[in-house]
Order: structure tokens, then C-alpha cells, then sequence
């Protein structure tokens, strides 16, 4: 259950949804200094963010309901009283890249990848606050762990049937180090090179929150899944579909840059076999949910691999159109 912060009369204002507009507004200020400081036109940068916005909450919602709907007395309902219910935030990352993408096409915007670039900045930002809101509600937490009852690897949480007070892992707050830790990074690299290649900034973005996601959002009991099997992890799908466009886009570079050459091949083999090694270790920890630390390890050690062997490729394909 949600915690109340304010009272006005019958007007409830919840701790969650004070977080949220505090990362909202994070977001949007990182937003226009990382876009505007690139050179954004700034029409397009303050066009874009109450678009944005109004299509991240309706994308969200329309995604949580599409996964819960049991939550909810119907679609329409679902769509048009946002007084109570959940969001997604893969729903919010569709809902800016598609605002992006209109701008673009109305060509107020003159550069859709600096434009992209400018969001991941603000939304691992956006993201580093916005988990926070979990510490005043049960959402965004793994398994019970015994024998630790301490942050950051476990927050409470009362179980609203037994009334029994669960220390369970606290994924909101891996997720919201993890965003972080991004933040940091990308914008240091914004800082120290002003001029890289548009939409490097969000594919590398794209490709670490996805690796990181993708063993995450694994360990949560309150994942959403698709309807058509109700096991298989929408935000997992689209993180390991993000691994697989960092890789694919990069690879082309590469390639265009250098000519085939025969070495990328076990490159690509090796970077397959990670990916396989990683889905099978999500196989396994469905059914082995005793060993989950051994496997969870493992899959780790997969999706750093990737990353690394990504990023490999990545300053390869600067290098050679740097030379160029």
C-alpha cells in the first residue's frame, strides 16, 4: 500500500507520486542541458518535453494495463482515470522516443539521433530517482532472502494477506544504482567528447540498462509478462532486443569501416554464445529458484561479456571513422 505525504481536505498526494514528478523534472533539466548543449535547437528541445510527457504516461499505463488488466475495471477505464492503477516504464521509453520521432517528422527537429542521445542521458537520470518511489510501496521487489535484513540488498515489506513483516531483495534499488552509475558515465562522456557520433550516447545507453534489465527484471515478483504465455518477461524481451541493436548497428559500422574480415566471425560467435549461456541461465533460475545466487552470478558474467565485447565493437567502428 501506497504512503500518504500530504493532506489537503480529500485531496490524497502520495509519496510515490511526489517521486515521480521529482524525476520527471530531473529528467527534463538533464534533458535540455545535454541537448541543448549539443547544439539542439532549442525549439525542438522545449517542444518535445510536454509531448513526451503526455505520451510516456498514456503509452505506460496502456502497457500495464495490457499486462495487468485484471487491475482494472476495463480499457477504458484503465486509459482515462489515472487517479489510481500503475505504469510501465518501458511505456515511458516508447512514449519519448515516438514524441522524438514526430518532431522529427514535423521537422521542428532537425536531428532525431542527438535528439535520442539527450533522452538517454536524462532518462537514466529520470530512472535513478524515479525507483526510489518503491521505498514508500511494495512495487519493484524481488525474493525473500533469509538471514539478511539490511540495505541495499534487502528493504521490508508487509504482506497484505498474512500481515507478516518479508525482507525481500530490493531491486528498485540495484535499478536505481545502476541508472545512476549510467548517468554518471554518459554524461561524463557528453562532457569529454562534445562531438562524438550522433546516437552513440543511446545505443550505448540502450545496451548497458538492457544488459542490466535483463537479470533485473528477472529477480522481481511483479514482472509483466505478455498475455499470449504469461511467463515470458516484456521487459526482458525488449532489453535482449536492445543487446541485439547495439550489436547489429555497430557491427555495420565496423564492417563499412574496415572491410569483412574473417576475425569478426568467432567475435560474433562468441558474443551468440554469451546471449545463449545468459538465456539459459534465466531457464534455469525459473526452476531452480533454490540456486538463484549461482545463477544469477553466472548471468552476470554473460551480460558483462556482452556489453564488453559490444563496446568492443563500437570503439573499433569510431576508430576506423575517425581515420576516415
Amino acid at each position: 500500500m501506497e504512503r500518504i505525504a500530504f493532506i489537503s481536505g480529500n485531496t490524497f498526494l502520495y509519496w510515490n507520486s511526489v517521486i515521480l514528478a521529482l524525476a520527471a523534472a530531473a529528467a527534463a533539466c538533464i534533458f535540455l542541458w545535454a541537448y541543448l548543449g549539443r547544439n539542439g535547437k532549442a525549439a525542438a528541445g522545449f517542444a518535445v518535453l510536454p509531448l513526451a510527457l503526455a505520451l510516456s504516461v498514456v503509452l505506460s499505463r496502456f502497457v500495464h494495463w495490457y499486462s495487468r488488466s485484471d487491475s482494472y475495471p476495463g480499457f477504458l477505464a484503465a486509459m482515462t482515470d489515472y487517479t489510481s492503477g500503475g505504469y510501465a516504464l518501458i511505456g515511458a521509453f516508447a512514449g519519448c522516443a515516438l514524441a522524438a520521432v514526430i518532431l522529427r517528422l514535423t521537422k521542428l527537429s532537425d536531428n532525431l539521433p542527438k535528439m535520442l542521445d539527450a533522452m538517454a542521458v536524462a532518462g537514466s537520470a529520470g530512472i535513478a530517482v524515479g525507483r526510489l518511489a518503491s521505498f514508500f510501496g511494495t512495487t519493484c521487489r524481488g525474493g525473500i532472502v533469509k538471514g539478511i535484513t539490511f540495505l541495499p540488498i534487502v528493504y521490508p515489506v508487509t504482506n497484505a494477506v498474512s500481515g507478516v513483516v518479508e525482507y525481500r531483495l530490493a531491486t528498485f534499488l540495484f535499478q536505481s544504482v545502476v541508472a545512476l552509475a549510467l548517468f554518471v558515465g554518459l554524461a561524463v562522456f557528453v562532457l569529454r567528447n562534445p562531438r562524438s557520433k550522433d546516437g552513440d550516447i543511446c545505443l550505448i545507453f540502450l545496451l548497458i540498462y538492457g544488459a542490466s534489465q535483463v537479470m533485473l527484471d528477472s529477480t522481481r515478483y511483479d514482472s509483466l509478462f505478455f498475455r499470449s504465455n504469461g511467463f515470458v518477461s516484456i521487459v526482458q524481451v525488449f532489453s535482449a532486443l536492445a543487446l541485439g541493436l547495439a550489436m547489429v548497428v555497430f557491427s555495420v559500422r565496423m564492417v563499412k569501416g574496415t572491410g569483412f574480415k574473417f576475425r569478426y566471425v568467432p567475435l560474433w560467435l562468441v558474443w551468440a554464445a554469451f546471449v545463449g549461456g545468459g538465456g539459459f541461465m534465466e531457464y534455469y533460475v525459473q526452476r531452480h529458484g533454490d540456486q538463484a545466487l549461482f545463477a544469477y552470478s553466472i548471468m552476470t558474467l554473460c551480460l558483462a561479456a556482452i556489453v564488453l565485447l559490444t563496446l568492443h565493437v563500437w570503439k573499433t567502428a569510431v576508430k576506423t571513422e575517425s581515420r576516415k
